[in-house]
């Protein structure tokens, strides 16, 4: 094998490292080219012998994304933004993309391994909630949080990486975990197939008792790029009934984000928004539904829908 290839084979677990230091699928594609590039430019400085290709990528990786998050504006989700709005508001102005976290398509990332207990443990550090709360951390804890709490890394190995010692790593890790938010346990990871099938039915036909009976209490709807959100069942189903059947005729199409299922929306013919999910208690707990349609050649997906199949 190649040193070119050998970089290579460590691009989907330096992108998932990256994504997750700057919650940005284009930012994180750019850091991995960064690091590869240094890693090639610098191959004759590489010496086996004193650290593994993985860790050495590892600290380049580590540098590049350190370097973009000290300049980079905190990304966050509508609910960190402000509070909640009122079921018949406005959307008000469009922030910018580069005020939330955005999503990352599933092809991207490893393949899930291992027992059942660890991939759930790995999808919930890719969730769109917990890259929100990452990005609350300077930058230097957050890479300490994910190299010791995500990734599974030593404090002998961090500190190596860092240029730093195993004590001042784990205190790092310390500080790192009591400044996170609070995080809502999701609770289960299992992907209901028919709750999927009934919400697309629902959504489709706009059947508003259809699509409310799925929602969990405490759910919540936010559409970046605008600040936006909706705080409750109740809320959702009022902004349901305001809004007049404006996604009736809509198409869904399924596709994977974040460790979840995820639809693209397509509006007249035309790519409209990309809708990620998470779930609690079997129910769906949150809907964000990302209204820019150029996430989508980032997911493989085509801007004007495919003819559905003939029956």
């Amino acid at each position: 094998m190649s040193f070119e290839e050998r970089l290579e084979a460590h691009r989907a677990e330096l992108t998932g490292y990256c994504y997750r230091m700057l919650a940005c699928t284009a930012e994180a594609e750019d850091a991995v080219q960064e690091t590869l590039l240094r890693a090639w430019k610098n191959a004759g400085r590489f010496d086996e012998r004193k650290a593994a290709l993985r860790t050495w990528l590892y600290r380049i990786a580590t540098n590049v994304c350190l370097d973009m998050a000290r300049s980079a504006q905190r990304r966050a989700l509508a609910m960190d933004l402000g509070p909640s709005s009122p079921a018949g508001g406005s959307l008000g102005a469009p922030l910018g993309a580069a005020a939330f976290v955005q999503p990352i398509p599933d092809r991207l990332l490893p393949p899930a391994s291992g027992d059942p207990a660890e991939v759930a443990a790995e999808r919930e550090t890719i969730r769109l909630a917990f890259l929100a709360a990452l990005q609350t951390l300077p930058p230097r804890q957050r890479a300490v949080l994910i190299l010791r709490d995500v990734l599974r890394w030593s404090a002998q190995e961090v500190a190596g990486l860092l240029d730093s010692s195993p004590a001042a790593v784990n205190s790092a890790l310390q500080r790192a975990r009591a400044a996170m938010p609070a995080r809502r346990p999701q609770g289960g990871n299992e992907i209901d197939e028919d709750l999927l099938e009934r919400y697309v039915k629902a959504f489709t036909t706009y059947d508003i008792d259809g699509l409310v009976a799925l929602l969990h209490q405490d759910a919540t709807m936010s559409m970046p790029p605008f600040a936006w959100w909706l705080d409750g069942r109740e809320a959702i189903r009022a902004a349901l009934v305001g809004a007049a059947g404006a996604c009736a005729g809509d198409r869904l199409v399924r596709t994977a984000a974040n460790g979840s299922p995820a639809f693209a929306q397509y509006r007249d013919g035309k790519a409209f928004g990309l809708v990620v999910m998470d779930f609690r208690d079997g129910l769906i707990a949150s809907t964000t539904t990302y209204l820019d349609p150029s996430l989508f050649p980032l997911f493989g997906l085509p801007m004007t829908p495919e003819p559905p199949p003939r029956m």
